[in-house]
């Protein structure tokens, strides 16, 4: 007997805002994206995904606006890049009230807000979407966002993962451990709702949190929330392991992705999981239609709307392209040494001109995952992501709201189906971890690092802070991690990180629950 076709797992990416991912297209004159305040754009696409049987929509978010283009915030203003921008968690539970299967993840950062709080957001959430609910963790990476916590700049990339670690420590303490299974009893003879002997404090003191709990919410169906991680850092990898249970990945081809993929099931195997424990999915540009005609013609109307300057804001890209002659070449301004030229990546090459940059950044393109075509060309194309790349699923770039998702659902869906590759009806039901991990997995499984409190006596066990293991050449760093070590992919090796810095401790990141003691990376 054949083994089973791998299903393709599907998102909606979404963000609440005008402009998301692709700029310039919210002036399309049947987009929808300008009615993103309205509650009716949330139930109307909910109602539309849950037709098309999608796993679920997920949320992005930012805490800051991106003002290092021409070092302001005039040009995300203008082109509406993730600004004006509204709370992500807000719109679930009117997307749940008109959905039964949809699953909903939102993005919420570790670095500025205390956990205490949060906890108590996602269990909610997890109760009012009868466990359909799961968390993308973020560090954040912008200057504003750390600016508008009361930090003078950004806290160190690795530092922030070191908060991060402890940040999901004190929420396990809270999802898993603080209530039993059987706390809540609702006995009404006795007049009794929930058995003070079977809820407790979790009492965690660490370097960053202070927390005494108990949790204030009763357990929800999940407990722990689905969790997933955007990263391709070595120290975001390293978290991964120990925690993620879906990653955000992608690569220039299939080999890098693959290559990527085994990192990552190897990391976690060493963390005492499984290699299927960790669920990998990349973002998508999928442009379809009936006929090539109809493909083209969609294609072409979105291409010309694309907005240059909005992706430049969205990059915060120190260098303004369009400032330059467009036979200037990028190796010019490499030699010259102009400001920003150490932000060109291996997206352009020396030898291309300012002209083709401009024409690179006004394309529609997405790289390996990008594909415009009928069903069949389509569906190809997925099977190839699935199959030679180990994707499971993808997270659909929106050009058009809703017409990218009506036109995956009429044209796209059906194909996939045809070959095995899609549900062809929910399991009623089933909460999200169960969607991903299958029936009777609505919890973290046992030996997941999270699922170690639900030991009581594990709450009075010191914390175990993540050790990361120093990276053996600059190839493991992403380029961010470069260029805060000072580094290059030239240098065959990295400096050790003999004195790291002090995590900075604002009162308004850390009140609430927080020590004020400061701590340093691993």
């Amino acid at each position: 007997m054949s083994a089973l076709k791998k299903q393709l797992h599907v998102y909606l990416f979404e963000m609440n805002c005008v402009s998301h991912i692709i700029h310039g297209l919210w002036v399309h004159p049947t987009n929808h994206r300008h009615r993103f305040n309205e509650l009716s754009y949330w139930t109307e696409l909910a109602q539309l995904l849950e037709h098309g049987t999608f796993d679920g929509v997920f949320l992005a978010d930012v805490i800051g606006t991106y003002d290092g283009f021409r070092e302001s915030a005039d040009a995300a203003l203008r082109e509406g890049v993730q600004i004006p921008s509204n709370d992500p968690l807000l719109v679930i539970p009117a997307m749940a009230a008109v959905t039964r299967n949809l699953g909903f993840g939102a993005t919420f950062s570790t670095t500025y807000e205390p956990p205490f709080a949060f906890a108590r957001r996602a269990s909610t959430l997890d109760h009012l979407t009868n466990g359909r609910f799961a968390w993308n963790i973020v560090t954040s990476y912008l200057p504003n966002a750390a600016r508008n916590f009361g930090l003078e700049g950004e806290v160190p990339h690795d530092d922030r993962y070191v908060i991060a670690d402890e940040y999901l420590d004190v929420l396990y303490k809270l999802w898993e451990g603080s209530w039993d299974d059987d706390a809540v009893i609702q006995d009404r003879e006795r007049r009794v709702y929930t058995d003070p002997t079977k809820v407790r404090y979790i009492n965690h003191v660490g370097p960053q949190f202070k927390v005494a709990g108990p949790h204030l919410c009763q357990p929800s169906r999940q407990r722990t929330p689905v969790l997933y991680q955007a990263t391709g850092s070595h120290a975001g990898k390293e978290f991964a392991a120990r925690h993620a249970e879906a990653v955000f990945t992608g690569g220039m081809n299939a080999q890098a992705v693959r290559a990527n993929i085994a990192d990552m099931r190897a990391r976690a195997m060493r963390h005492g999981r499984k290699a299927t424990d960790i669920k990998f999915i990349s973002g998508a540009g999928i442009i379809t239609g009936k006929t090539d005609a109809d493909v083209a013609k969609k294609y072409e109307e979105y291409r010309r709307l694309i907005s240059v300057e909005g992706r430049l804001a969205h990059s915060m890209s120190r260098i303004d392209y369009t400032k330059y002659p467009r036979a200037e070449r990028l190796a010019d301004i490499i030699a010259r040494k102009d400001p920003g030229y150490d932000q060109i990546g291996p997206r352009f090459k020396p030898e291309q001109t300012i002209g083709e940059v401009l024409d690179q950044l006004g394309g529609i393109n997405y790289g390996r995952y990008f594909v415009a075509g009928t069903p069949n060309v389509v569906a190809d194309a997925i099977e190839k992501w699935l199959d030679e790349d180990d994707l499971d699923g993808i997270n659909l770039v929106q050009y058009h709201s809703y017409d990218t998702a009506r036109d995956f659902i009429e044209y796209v869906v059906p194909e996939l189906r045809r070959r095995g590759r899609f549900r062809e009806a929910y399991n009623q039901g089933e909460t999200l971890r169960e969607r991903f991990f299958g029936a009777g997995h609505s919890r973290l499984p046992d030996y997941h690092y999270g699922a170690r409190y639900r030991d009581p006596a594990k709450l009075k066990e010191p914390f175990r802070p993540l050790s990361v293991p120093a990276p053996e050449t600059v190839g493991e760093l992403s380029m961010h991690e470069q260029r805060e070590r000072g580094t290059s992919s030239a240098s065959p090796q990295i400096p050790p990180r003999t004195n790291p810095p002090a995590i900075p401790t604002a009162p308004s990141a850390r009140a609430g629950g927080a020590s004020q003691t400061a701590v340093t990376a691993a």
